[in-house]
C-alpha cells in the first residue's frame, strides 16, 4: 500500500511538471490521499472503540482538513510518511527480532532413538520422553538436553552460549538441544525435551524480554495518552483564535510524537536482540535499566570466579621415581569419585602415566581419606588427620610443601607408603582465565566496588581476591549470610547486582537489584535471575553492562530527538518557516534518525579477550 501512494505521487508530480497535466496530477494526488487516509483512519476508530486517543486520531484529522482545504498534495504526502514511517519501524523491530527467529529456525525437529535391541529409528523430537537414548552423529543437530553415556567429540555450543570455538565433550559431560557436533559420534540419555530444554527457555526468555517495557517505554506511553489529547485541544484553540484552518491543521500534523512513542521501545528491543546473539539473557527493559545503575557488584567464589572444576597445581615427590608414585596414587584415587580424586585421575593420565596398578582393599576413614595393607605395603591416602591418626612422621621438607600448597589456598591430598610420606599433592578450583580483565573491564565501565562472598576458608578466599581487581572479600559464609550482607549493601544507598551459579545462591540472586546468573541456563537461574550469562564469562558480564548503560543511553537520545523535533517544528511553524509539507518530511525524518540510532545498538559487539590478555590474566 505504501509502495501504490508512492507511485502516485510520483505519477502526479510527473503529470504536473513534466507532462503539465493538472486534472491528472490532481486525480492522483486524491487517490492516493484516500487510499493512504483509510488504514491510519479504521485504526484510529478502533482505537477510540477502546478508548484509546492514538496518533492515528490526528494524522487522520490533519489529512481530512487538508482534504477539505483542497490542499491534496498535503493530504498525500501526510498519509504516505506517515505509513512509510510505521513501515520501517515494522521492518526495524523485524530485524532486532531477528536473533530470536533465528533461535526458532535452528530447533532441532527429529531425533535418532535408540531402541532397547541397538537398533535406531528417527523420531520427532516432542516423542521422546527423559532417560530415552539418542545418537548424534558428525555434523548432526543434538535435539534434547542430557548427558553423553558414550562417545566424545567438539560441540559447537554458539546457539547456546554464543561462543563460536567448539567445545570438547566426553562421557559424563552434559550437552544442550540446539548444538552441532562438530565430529566425533555421541549417545545421550535424554534429561530434557521441547520447551523444558535450555535451548527453548532461552527462546521463551528472550521473546517474553522483548515484549517487555522498559520503565522509559511505559512513562512515554502514560505521556502519549495525555499529549495526544492536548495536542487536539491546543489544534482547536489555535483554529478558535485565528480563524486559520489551515494553521490549525499544520499544528495537528507537526504535533504528532511519531519518533516518542517508537523511540523507546526500539533501543530496548535492539539491545536485549544483541544481548541474545552474545549469550546474554536480560528479562526486560526493567532488567536493562536496573543494571546500567549498578554501582555494587557482589560474586560468589567457586564457580563463578572460578571454573568450578577441580585441578592439580602441584605435586611434590619425596622418595622414589614420581611417575610410580603418581600410578599408584591414581590408581587408589580411581576408585573413589570425590572431585579431588578425580582430578589427581585426570591428571596423571595427562602425563601419560598408567595407573593399572594391582592394590590391596581399601577402606574409608570418614574425614580422613582411604586405607590398604597388604602382605606387601601399606598405603595411606587422604589428609593430615589421616597421616597423624597413622602415626606418620613428617620432616621440616615436608612440613614446608605443605604449608606451602595451603598458603595457596590448595587442598591438600598426602600418600604415605609404610609410614613414610611420599607424595604433597595441591588441588585447587582454578580461577577464570578472564576473570581478572573482565572485571576490570567492569570497573573501567563505571562499576564502584567489587565484593566476593564465599563459604570458604578465609586464606582460599583472599589468595583468589589478590589476583583480581577485589575491593572486599568475606569468607567462611552460610547462604544466608551472604543475603545479610546484600540487604545491608542495599541499606547503604547501592545499587546491588549479584552474581552467582543461580543454584546454592538463588536467595541472594532473588534479594539482589539484579541477580545474574552465570551458567549454562540451569532451572533455578532462569526462574530466579534477571539476567543470565550463558557463556560463563567475565567478557560477557562486562558486555551484558556496558550493553545495558548503552541501551538506556540510546533510548535517552531518542526520546531528546523526539522532543526536540517536535519542538523545533512548532517554533519554525510560529516563525513562518515551516508549512505542513515540510513539516511533515522533517517528522518522519526524525522517526527515521531515531530507528537508526536505535539500530546502533543492534552492530555493538562484545569485547573479546585476545590470547595476550588471557596469558597474563591467568599468570
Amino acid at each position: 500500500m505504501t509502495a501504490s501512494i508512492a507511485i502516485l505521487i510520483a505519477v502526479s508530480l510527473i503529470a504536473k511538471f513534466l507532462l503539465k497535466l493538472p486534472t491528472l496530477s490532481t486525480v492522483a494526488m486524491i487517490v492516493a490521499s484516500i487510499i493512504g487516509a483509510i488504514p491510519v483512519a479504521l485504526h484510529a476508530i478502533s482505537a477510540l472503540q477502546n478508548k484509546v486517543i492514538s496518533i492515528e486520531l490526528l494524522v487522520t484529522i490533519a489529512v481530512v482538513g487538508a482534504f477539505i482545504i483542497g490542499e491534496y498534495e498535503e493530504s498525500a504526502v501526510v498519509t504516505f510518511l506517515f505509513l512509510f514511517g510505521n513501515f520501517l519501524e515494522q521492518k526495524t523491530l523485524e530485524k532486532t527480532r531477528s536473533s530470536v527467529k533465528s533461535l526458532t529456525k535452528m530447533a532441532p525437529t527429529t531425533a535418532e532413538l535408540v531402541n532397547e535391541d541397538g537398533t535406531t529409528e528417527e523420531v520427532d523430537v516432542d516423542d521422546l520422553d527423559e532417560g530415552d537414548h539418542v545418537v548424534v552423529k558428525p555434523g548432526g543437530q543434538i535435539p534434547v538436553d542430557g548427558k553423553i553415556i558414550d562417545g566424545t567429540g567438539y560441540m559447537n555450543e554458539a546457539s547456546i552460549t554464543g561462543e563460536s570455538t567448539p567445545v570438547e565433550k566426553s562421557i559424563g559431560d552434559n550437552v544442550f538441544a540446539g548444538s552441532i557436533t562438530d565430529n566425533g559420534t555421541i549417545t545421550i540419555e535424554t534429561t530434557s525435551v521441547g520447551e523444558d530444554t535450555t535451548f527453548g527457555k532461552i527462546i521463551e526468555l528472550v521473546e517474553e524480554a522483548q515484549d517487555s517495557q522498559s520503565p522509559a517505554a511505559r512513562f512515554i506511553d502514560k505521556f502519549a495518552t495525555y499529549y495526544t489529547p492536548a495536542v487536539l485541544i491546543i489544534g482547536i484553540l489555535v483554529w478558535a483564535i485565528t480563524q486559520n484552518f489551515p494553521l490549525a491543521i499544520t499544528v495537528l500534523v507537526l504535533g504528532c510524537p511519531g519518533a516518542l512513542v517508537i523511540g523507546a521501545p526500539v533501543s530496548n528491543v535492539a539491545g536485549i536482540g544483541n544481548g541474545a546473539k552474545n549469550g546474554i539473557l536480560m528479562k526486560g527493559g526493567n532488567a536493562v535499566n536496573t543494571f546500567s545503575h549498578v554501582d555494587t557488584l557482589v560474586l560468589d567464589k567457586t564457580g563463578t570466579l572460578t571454573t568450578g572444576k577441580m585441578s592439580v597445581t602441584d605435586v611434590t615427590n619425596f622418595g622414589k621415581n614420581k611417575n610410580e608414585m603418581m600410578a599408584l596414587l591414581s590408581a587408589v584415587e580411581n576408585t573413589s569419585d570425590h572431585p579431588l580424586g578425580q582430578a589427581i585421575v585426570k591428571y596423571t593420565h595427562d602425563l601419560g602415566v598408567t595407573d593399572d596398578v594391582k592394590l590391596p582393599e581399601l577402606d574409608t576413614v570418614k574425614g580422613q581419606g582411604l586405607v590398604g595393607q597388604s602382605d606387601e605395603f601399606k598405603i595411606l591416602v587422604g589428609n593430615e588427620r589421616l597421616m597423624k591418626a597413622n602415626n606418620v612422621q613428617i620432616t621440616k621438607e615436608q612440613r614446608k610443601a605443605i604449608n606451602a600448597r595451603m598458603n595457596d589456598g590448595d587442598s591438600v591430598v598426602l600418600m604415605a607408603l609404610d609410614q613414610e610420606l611420599r607424595l604433597v599433592v595441591g588441588v585447587n578450583d582454578q580461577l577464570r582465565p578472564d576473570a581478572r580483565e573482565g572485571l576490570q573491564a567492569l570497573k573501567d565501565a563505571g562499576l564502584k566496588r567489587i565484593v566476593m562472598l564465599t563459604g570458604d576458608n578465609k586464606v582460599a578466599a583472599q589468595r583468589v581476591a589478590e589476583r583480581l581487581p577485589i575491593d572486599e572479600v568475606h569468607a567462611e559464609l552460610l547462604p544466608e549470610d551472604k543475603v545479610e550482607f546484600v540487604k545491608k549493601f542495599k541499606e547503604q544507598g547501592s545499587t546491588v547486582a549479584f552474581v552467582g551459579d543461580g543454584i546454592n545462591d538463588s536467595p541472594s540472586l532473588a534479594t539482589a537489584n539484579i541477580g545474574i546468573g552465570m551458567g549454562t541456563g540451569t532451572d533455578v537461574a532462569i526462574e530466579t535471575s534477571d539476567i543470565i550469562l550463558v557463556k560463563s564469562s567475565f567478557d560477557a558480564l562486562a558486555h551484558a553492562y556496558k550493553l545495558s548503560k548503552k541501551t538506556v543511553a540510546n533510548t535517552k537520545e531518542n526520546i531528546i530527538i523526539a522532543v526536540g523535533t517536535v519542538a523545533l517544528l512548532l517554533l519554525g511553524l510560529i516563525v513562518g518557516v515551516i508549512h505542513m509539507g515540510s513539516g511533515m518530511f522533517v517528522h518522519e525524518l526524525s522517526i527515521l534518525v531515531v530507528i537508526f540510532n536505535a539500530m546502533r545498538l543492534i552492530q555493538n559487539k562484545s569485547s573479546k579477550l585476545d590470547s595476550n590478555q588471557v596469558l597474563k590474566t591467568a599468570n
